[in-house]
């Protein structure tokens, strides 16, 4: 498994493994899906190496499997844009495991402050109704 640094991530990161500081964890709140109307739980935490730090978000059971101070692993993460800024996310195939290692997280270097462009991909001729219609 090869390792990244936060600083390497962008938003179309994916497969991302990580060993991380939980620098701070924020309040937990309640959102309800739109697909489905389930309501989940959900927390932010900013997590960081000596590259830089970002905003993870944490869901459910993460939420309180996730301590503030301690060092964790994260493997098959990925990244994801809310409100035009990066957050990484564990996902369903993402796993975190705390670990016995002293990581530094420099805080002068937060990857979720810097804004992005969402960009859509254009519509494909190919979904325009009646499409394959004879």
């Amino acid at each position: 498994m090869e390792l990244m640094r936060i600083a390497e991530l962008n938003p179309r990161s994916r497969d991302v493994n990580v060993k991380v500081h939980v620098v701070s964890k924020g309040p937990e709140n309640e959102v309800v899906s739109r697909k489905d109307g389930s309501t989940y739980r959900v927390a932010e935490a900013l997590v960081g190496d000596p590259s830089g730090c970002v905003l993870m978000s944490l869901w459910n059971e993460t939420i309180a499997a996730v301590e503030e101070g301690e060092n964790y692993q994260i493997a098959n993460g990925y990244v994801t844009l809310f409100k035009s800024s990066m957050r990484l996310n564990l996902g369903r195939n993402g796993t975190m495991e705390k670990i016995d290692e002293e990581i530094q997280a420099n805080q002068e270097v937060n990857m979720s402050e810097k804004e992005y462009e969402r960009r859509f991909r254009p519509q494909r001729d190919s979904f325009k109704r009646g499409y394959g219609k004879r």
